[in-house]
Formats: C-alpha cells, sequence, structure tokens
C-alpha cells in the first residue's frame, strides 16, 4: 500500500536540514525501490526548502511508522510536524521534467 509522508520543518531550520540531508538521502536509496516519489516542498521563492513529501510502498501502516522513525531528517529534529496517509495514486498525462 502507497503512504504519502507530508511533513513540514521548523522554523529557521535551513542548516539543520543540509547537515542531515546527506544521511537522508542514504536511507531514501534503501528503499528506492519501494519508492513512488520524494522531494521537499518549497517556498514560495522555489528555492528554500520548508519539508518533504515522500510516497513510498509499505505494508502496512505500522511499517510505514517505523521507517520514519529511522528517518533522519525526522529522528534529528528537523521536522515540526509530520502526517502519514494511505495514498491511493491516479495515473495522469502530466510528466515532470
Amino acid at each position: 500500500m502507497l503512504f504519502a509522508i507530508h511533513a513540514l520543518d521548523a522554523p529557521a531550520s535551513q542548516d539543520k536540514r543540509m547537515a542531515l540531508r546527506p544521511g537522508h538521502r542514504e536511507y531514501l536509496a534503501g528503499i528506492r525501490d519501494r519508492t513512488a516519489f520524494t522531494g521537499p516542498l518549497m517556498a514560495d521563492d522555489g528555492e528554500t526548502m520548508v519539508g518533504s513529501l515522500m510516497v513510498m510502498d509499505f505494508p502496512d501502516r505500522g511499517a510505514a511508522d517505523t521507517w520514519l522513525a529511522g528517518e533522519p531528517f525526522n529522528k534529528g529534529g528537523l521536522f515540526a510536524s509530520v502526517a502519514v496517509y494511505a495514498y491511493k495514486g491516479t495515473p495522469g498525462p502530466f510528466q515532470p521534467e
């Protein structure tokens, strides 16, 4: 089942995000075969990262929560809020660059 993880960073945490980012990317690489898509959420300026959106396949909500507990951004205290939802994607014609 797909799960969408929507996480917003704590205010003024760009330095923390950048410090934790290599571990975050390595952790994501470990489940690349179960990843629909991931990426940073951006501020209106299009440059400042303010959170993360990750959609991945897990057997159940417990497995998603277990994975999230070890995720470096989450574990490192970057996120001010995190929400996890079961996700049912609908394919469309849009293909991002």
